[in-house]
């Protein structure tokens, strides 16, 4: 099934956009952009150049996914959430030198009005709270508050909180799908099946 792309939005020459994806009214995706299957892009959404988007990440209305910003797989943006690419701006020195790459990886979730500035690393199945403020990497399954932000706990890949201290050991087992995670020091790992 090809991309449906509404007739408000603009798609540039050389874009990639995969089979089932949808570009929703006033979206703008740039010609280096390259976009997964099954992606949805939500309302006045920009999509820049050096962008890298990954099979079935929702996109919600608003946001603007600039250069040297790649999306791994099932990442959900919620609405008006911001990344950055520049650290220090300004608007009489060009800095497009600069741009500092930011990865979201696989089945991370940025909540509404959340802020990423540039250069951070969001680990797998992280969740970011609406409003927050990310300055510095995060860890897989971390749960993400405040400004700047903090962790204050773990979420599961379901995306429920897990019953864990931040740091220390111990195992959880997640009610809604049987997946065990187990603590150790500061890291969180969900054993394979």
């Amino acid at each position: 099934m090809a991309a449906t792309i509404h007739s408000s939005a603009i798609v540039d020459e050389g874009a990639q956009i995969g089979d089932g994806s949808r570009v929703w009214h006033f979206a703008h995706v740039c010609g280096g952009a390259r976009i997964g299957q099954g992606v949805s892009l939500g309302q006045n959404v920009f999509v820049g150049n050096k962008v890298v988007i990954g099979d079935r990440c929702k996109i919600q209305n608003n946001v603007s996914v600039y250069d040297n910003v790649t999306l791994e797989e099932g990442v959900f943006c919620g609405p008006s959430m911001v990344f950055t690419n520049v650290y220090n701006p300004r608007s009489l020195i060009e800095r497009k030198n600069e741009y500092r790459d930011t990865l979201v990886k696989r089945g991370a979730t940025l909540g509404a009005n959340c802020t990423i500035v540039c250069g951070a690393t969001i680990g797998e199945f992280a969740f970011v709270g609406a409003g927050a403020v990310i300055n510095r990497d995060v860890p897989a399954y971390a749960l993400m508050v405040g400004v700047p932000a903090r962790q204050i706990g773990w979420m599961s890949e379901y995306g429920e909180q897990i019953d864990l201290p931040l740091e220390g050991s111990g195992q959880y087992t997640c009610p809604h799908d049987g997946s065990i995670y187990t603590l150790n020091g500061k890291t969180l790992r969900k054993a394979q099946k």
